[in-house]
């Protein structure tokens, strides 16, 4: 039987009517008009804004170093370029900072200590920034939580640290860190539907003995705000504030430690160079951080735990 259309336009938008026999009531088919390119063109705006970002990061990058050549400054621009590729990867999840860059730096400096110093400011300046950027999304409550627990491993961690030798510690949680998130990326997302309180505490916990050992706080909250099915904003206001308050009371507490059988060395000013490269590198991470979804980010954090074990066994 023939079919009748009555095609009608609205706001630029094309709608169609089937009528047919047995049709019960009309049938709209949408083709877009007039407004049909917008979300397209909003995606690629958002797109060319994020390569622009890239791209004046890497400029600002090399711009840096020549200021220090031109000042006949000793900083190394591959240090600088692993400081700004590891801090630019690991903001887009909001952690493994130190794992990243430090399998890179043990390979270009030859004194860990100053690859210890290096990482350790960049670190809580790219922590800072992040926690400035997500300030709206902080959850006090849950980050109450996570620093009582962290607080009270940090103690066995600093402890691990200066009695137990660390290498099979630390290749033990790099092999636990890799398994699992291998794991979550192979498996559907998981979440708990009742998380209670003290899971809360007990991932502060852990994360303070990996925080006060390892110098890696991030890793068991990381996983825990994962698995509470949070969205990444959410996730981010919870595990990176925590990060920041950790390593600022791991550095304090290894102070306390040391400072009556050790002679303090002071940090290196050359050492503070690097850190507009860890910034720069940030805000590019940050970037794209605002452009993922709450799948893309999850396999973000998933992939990074991955990368951070193989830091660890390295």
């Amino acid at each position: 039987m023939p079919t009748n259309k009555l095609a009608q336009k609205i706001s630029g938008i094309q709608v169609e009517y089937t009528i047919g026999a047995g049709a019960a009531s009309p049938m709209p088919i949408y083709e877009l008009g007039a407004s049909a390119g917008a979300p397209a063109a909003g995606q690629k705006l958002a797109t060319s804004n994020l390569w622009a970002i890239l791209f004046a990061g890497s400029i600002g990058l090399v711009g840096y170093f020549e200021v220090f050549h031109l000042l006949d400054l000793p900083i190394s621009f591959l240090v600088l370029l692993a400081i700004f590729f590891a801090a630019a990867v690991s903001s887009i999840a909001g952690f493994a900072f130190s794992a990243i860059c430090g399998a890179m730096l043990f390979h270009l400096l030859a004194a860990p200590l100053d690859v210890v110093e290096i990482m350790l400011l960049c670190s809580i300046a790219i922590q800072m920034l992040s926690v400035l950027t997500l300030k709206s999304a902080i959850d006090l409550k849950h980050l109450t939580r996570f620093v009582i627990g962290g607080a009270m491993g940090l103690p066995v961690g600093v402890y691990v640290l200066t009695h137990v030798s660390g290498a099979l510690y630390m290749k033990g949680i790099g092999i636990f860190l890799i398994l699992y998130g291998c794991y979550m990326l192979a498996r559907r997302p998981a979440t708990i539907r009742y998380a209670s309180s003290i899971g809360d505490y007990a991932a502060g916990f852990l994360g303070g003995i990996t925080g006060g050992s390892a110098a890696f706080p991030g890793a068991f909250v990381t996983i825990w705000c994962g698995l509470k099915g949070w969205p990444k904003d959410r996730q981010r206001g919870a595990y990176q504030p925590f990060i920041l308050v950790m390593q600022v009371l791991a550095l304090v507490l290894i102070f306390c430690v040391q400072a009556p059988h050790h002679a303090v060395d002071q940090i290196d000013l050359l050492t503070i160079g690097y850190i507009p490269a860890a910034l720069a590198g940030t805000w590019c991470g940050i970037a794209i951080f605002r452009r993922l979804t709450d799948v893309q980010f999850t396999w973000s954090v998933n992939l990074l735990l991955v990368a951070s074990g193989l830091g660890l066994v390295s």
